[in-house]
């Protein structure tokens, strides 16, 4: 490449990808044409970009993966993504106003329930840690947390369709909700969107045992969302109650399986706190941006919490052999296969989604008045981008005619650019740092 020339360009090129270790490569063409912005006639070319040009023969754009193990850079900017979605949802900004941070608002953590005892870190008084039902006192990193006492007795059907179930079992949560806050205001769920509305942004996270369980933000906020204030009998404490007595109701029938009948329920521990709106406080309460980095870290996070390495579907089960992952996270997987084959629970895509032990819902979700959206975020970095790229060329942005023509042509970079590649800073920072950073 340097004996061609082309070493500063293939450097400028795989500089633009930000860090990312396994772009998408695109063949075609793209050309810019300048419009009249009166007569709306269509003049010269402004630009012409075609991908046989370019030092790497082809277009090389994000992969845009937010699993840390697939792409720490990719994942690096979903995160922090995330974490400017969340917090807008709590103190204002990016066109959320700023009195949503006088909302009532709490963090809630929903868990499942137990498929049989698992190796763990009770606490004891004061935060303590007593040893384990098997006698030990476990390490925080023991490789034996969340495996089975006793796999034989083990519910793994149940804890495979358990999450396999999960977000169905929210949809109906988040409903519920509604019911319970209109109920303790006096009002009927119809006539509640005249005075209040419920709003959420939550994240799910995997267990040690293989079992999903859901973070949430969960605020109260006038009729027509963030923009109006909650009427004045909306409390956090009405919000906390609200929430424990749906999640005990709420419940979702499951299939009926060799004459057993599945129904799935949140597990009995239930956290929900009070956000405060102090960012410090000597610990002593949930600040706003502990609540945003703490779901934004688990935003990036895949099953791999719980099977060590396995964050991509298997073709076939036979892989499992090849597998560097506990016992206990390959007879999950296995028990996701073959749930799979079963006629009655295609509907499930049980074995699609085997790798991540039957969970097949979105890792981050939101209501849709809660704050600004990921698109949004990334749709002003990119504007931020254009802006920055004109100023450096001193030119006028126009009203353009953009034509393109793209194909899918592989992924990832060759031997040579992956060296290229590793010479270069990773774009990556702090979950403050500005999203155009």
């Amino acid at each position: 490449m340097a004996a061609q020339g082309t070493l500063p360009g293939i450097l400028r090129q795989l500089s633009c990808l930000g860090g990312c270790t396994h772009p998408i490569r695109l063949d075609g063409h793209r050309t810019e044409y300048g419009v009249d912005t009166t007569t709306g006639e269509i003049g010269a070319v402004l630009h012409h970009l075609d991908s046989t040009s370019l030092p790497a023969g082809q277009l090389l754009v994000r992969c845009n993966n937010r699993r840390t193990t697939r792409c720490a850079a990719c994942a690096e900017v979903y995160r922090r993504d995330t974490f400017h979605l969340i917090t807008s949802g709590l103190r204002g900004g990016k066109g959320t106003p700023e009195h949503v941070a006088a909302h009532p608002r709490v963090f809630a953590t929903f868990t499942a329930p137990s498929f049989g005892p698992v190796h763990n870190r009770p606490t004891g008084p004061a935060g303590t840690i007593r040893p384990c039902r098997c006698g030990t006192l476990h390490d925080q990193d023991d490789e034996a947390l969340g495996a089975p006492l006793n796999p034989d007795t083990y519910d793994y059907e149940a804890a495979v369709l358990w999450n396999a179930h999960a977000g169905a079992l929210w949809r109906r949560f988040s409903i519920s909700l509604r019911r319970e806050v209109a109920k303790r205001a006096g009002l009927s769920q119809r006539r509640l969107r005249e005075y209040a509305r419920v709003s959420f942004a939550k994240v799910a996270e995997y267990q040690k045992r293989g079992a999903v369980h859901f973070h949430a933000v969960i605020r109260i906020d006038g009729p027509t969302g963030g923009d109006t204030p909650p009427p004045p009998w909306a409390t956090a404490e009405l919000l906390t109650d609200a929430i424990r007595t749906a999640t005990a109701k709420v419940r979702v029938d499951g299939p009926v399986i060799d004459d057993r009948t599945h129904t799935f329920t949140f597990g009995r521990q239930l956290d929900v706190r009070t956000i405060r709106s102090a960012d410090f406080n000597d610990g002593q309460e949930l600040t706003e941006r502990a609540v945003a980095a703490y779901i934004a870290k688990y935003a990036t996070k895949g099953a791999e919490t719980a099977t060590g390495a396995l964050d991509r579907p298997l073709k076939f089960v036979a892989e499992l052999a090849q597998l560097d992952i506990s016992d206990h996270a390959r007879r999950l997987v296995r028990t996701a296969w073959t749930l799979g084959a079963r006629k009655s629970l295609e509907h499930l895509r049980l074995r699609a989604w085997a790798h991540m032990l039957g969970f097949r819902g979105h890792f981050s979700t939101k209501s849709r008045r809660y704050s600004t959206t990921l698109g949004a975020l990334r749709n002003a970095r990119a504007e931020w981008r254009r802006a920055q790229a004109a100023a450096a060329t001193e030119t006028t942005p126009e009203t353009t005619l953009i034509l393109a023509h793209w194909v899918f042509a592989g992924t990832g970079l060759s031997s040579a650019e992956a060296w290229l590649a590793a010479s270069l800073e990773p774009a990556l920072g702090t979950e403050g740092e500005p999203t155009h950073a």
